[in-house]
């Protein structure tokens, strides 16, 4: 499995499966395997920054650069997993941890204002000015019962975003 010119067996169908708690099916981690295979040009079971970007839909997303990040020296099975987050059969726990990963750039466990700021203006670039991102930012967790100072952990973001109602979903495209 780490070499992606060798084939999928059943047992490491299963074990990506157990790996991303089930998010996918044994046909759609086949489809996954073979895009990642796609994306492996060089064929060393990781893929890089450069084939990464090759994909037009990572290349404009405006977080691109932070999911780099999280994705750099994965296999296929650490993949996987990566994406479960985005199928219609994860948790929001799981997708609510991921959103977590995103602004938790430095991995110390805590979200600070300036790591929320740094996404947001990441999300809108040249459209809103910094003090209306720091005024929108500030209000969101003052009316979520933080302050600016505030470290928020993962329960904290589990509390605003779970309490939200928000629906969180995305798609993978496994074409």
């Amino acid at each position: 499995m780490g070499n992606s010119s060798s084939m999928l067996t059943q047992y490491d169908i299963e074990e990506v499966q157990e790996h991303c708690n089930h998010t996918f099916t044994q046909q759609e981690i086949v489809s996954l395997y073979q895009r990642f295979c796609q994306l492996d040009r060089n064929g060393c079971g990781f893929i890089s920054a450069d084939e990464f970007l090759s994909v037009p839909e990572f290349a404009v997303n405006p977080l691109s650069q932070r999911l780099l990040k999280m994705l750099y020296g994965l296999n296929f099975k650490e993949f996987v997993a990566f994406l479960s987050a985005f199928s219609p059969r994860a948790t929001v726990e799981n997708k609510i941890e991921f959103i977590f990963k995103v602004y938790d750039t430095d991995c110390n466990g805590k979200v600070s204002f300036n790591d929320m700021l740094d996404v947001l203006r990441d999300l809108t670039g040249q459209f809103i000015s910094e003090q209306q991102r720091e005024q929108v930012l500030t209000e969101v967790l003052e009316e979520a019962g933080y302050q600016k100072d505030s470290s928020l952990v993962l329960s904290d973001f589990k509390k605003i975003l779970g309490n939200s109602g928000l629906k969180m979903e995305a798609e993978v495209h496994l074409d």
